[in-house]
């Protein structure tokens, strides 16, 4: 018997269901189950092949030890230029801060925020990762609930409202993990303002998925708003727009203010980014990106399809995907909560997708499905989660 005595922060630790609802599937899969997997949220394409060949390249020609903490100047540069043609800001390439995946990013900012005795605000239903973190910092997670009548948008009047004096920073993510939904720039314009009162508070705005907008919407991104520019993280990269979610490739413009204390982290973290890897990234932002417009395309038709589908199932509704590959339909007339759903499609029906409540509290009667699979697949997984529930 062990007698270790672990930090209490550890306990403290969540963890990203959508993964262990992967492990399950693969464990039924190799014990020769049908399983359709709608539930880990990463594009079904391949890394685009000059993206692919300028990583191989980069190895061949010996881009093998260290680079700078904060990224290779050269993947720093065009990261700016690419969020100035695609938002029109004006970045310093100083300012960014490439790091291995998404989650650092996170992980950085609440450390940067977090202790006993302060708040963080987070949309919730949210990336579980955001709550996790804030629970490890020692600092009290606050809720920012989303409602499935707004279309799972931020309201700027509730946030406002939950600010207090212990407020400290206020997570956003549009488009949305794991609701789809796109807060409209009304909306946003509406809490920059409302901040104007709170020059104490920080954001750390997740635009992850910035590029996977349907019908015609634009990115907002905070970027745009020059009045929050000295205390506003953005966060992007690389692996949902371009496929390249192993490659583990992320990064975020932070203020000047910011910008030493995060390298520090960086260098006592991670020392670095994979230097291959950054030369894919800069192949990505430099190179064609018919793929990454193909992609998109692709997503849009599966999303008319699972939202159809979805709402033609008895007791299921489900409002229309605004952005990112989720579909978040609400399942609560069905009788089943929402880790009853999840485990009951799996089980009986072979289709894996993730609990609401995977994502907070207030994803109670929801689950999410990933639409980052075939039609056919889609299709399928419909077909065979209907008898189910009808």
């Amino acid at each position: 018997m062990s007698h270790l005595q672990f930090a209490k922060g550890i306990s403290r630790l969540g963890t990203e269901s959508a993964f262990v609802v992967l492990s399950r599937a693969q464990k039924l899969a190799a014990e020769g189950h049908d399983i359709i997997n709608l539930g880990i949220g990463q594009p079904d394409f391949r890394t685009p092949e000059h993206i692919v060949q300028a990583g191989i390249q980069a190895l061949k020609d010996g881009h093998h030890g260290y680079t700078p903490a904060n990224g290779l100047p050269q993947l720093r540069e065009a990261v700016a230029q690419d969020l100035h043609h695609r938002h029109g800001a004006t970045v310093n390439p100083d300012n960014v801060i490439v790091v291995p995946g998404g989650k650092p990013t996170m992980f950085f900012a609440v450390l940067m925020f977090g202790e006993p005795g302060v708040e963080i605000m987070y949309p919730n239903p949210g990336f579980p990762i955001y709550e996790s973190v804030i629970q490890y910092s020692g600092a009290t997670p606050v809720p920012i609930a989303l409602r499935e009548e707004n279309g799972f948008a931020f309201d700027a009047a509730t946030v406002l409202s939950q600010i207090t004096d212990r407020t400290r920073l206020i997570i956003m993510n549009s488009p949305a993990n794991p609701t789809g939904g796109v807060t409209p720039k009304a909306e946003i314009d509406k809490l920059v303002a409302g901040l104007a009162a709170h020059p104490r508070v920080a954001l750390l705005s997740d635009e992850i998925y910035s590029q996977m907008l349907y019908d015609g919407r634009a990115h907002v991104s905070l970027l745009s708003y020059p009045e929050i520019r000295d205390r506003l993280i953005v966060l992007d990269g690389w692996s949902k727009t371009y496929a390249m979610t192993g490659w583990r490739m992320g990064y975020a413009v932070w203020p000047d203010a910011m910008v030493d204390p995060v390298t520090r982290l960086c260098i006592n973290d991670h020392s670095c980014v994979n230097a291959a890897a950054q030369f894919a990234g800069l192949a990505a932002l430099t190179g064609p990106k018919d793929a990454v417009v193909e992609m998109v395309s692709q997503f849009d038709s599966r999303r008319r399809v699972i939202v159809e589908a979805l709402n033609d199932l008895p007791g299921v509704r489900c409002t229309d995907a605004a952005g990112a590959f989720y579909a978040f339909p609400n399942i609560s007339s069905t009788g089943l909560s929402a880790k009853e759903a999840q485990d009951l499609f799996l089980d009986q029906a072979g289709v894996a997708t993730v609990a609401g409540t995977s994502f907070g509290v207030h994803g109670e009667g929801f689950v999410r499905f990933s639409y980052a699979n075939s039609t056919e697949n889609i299709l399928r997984a419909i077909d065979r989660i209907r008898p189910l529930i009808g």
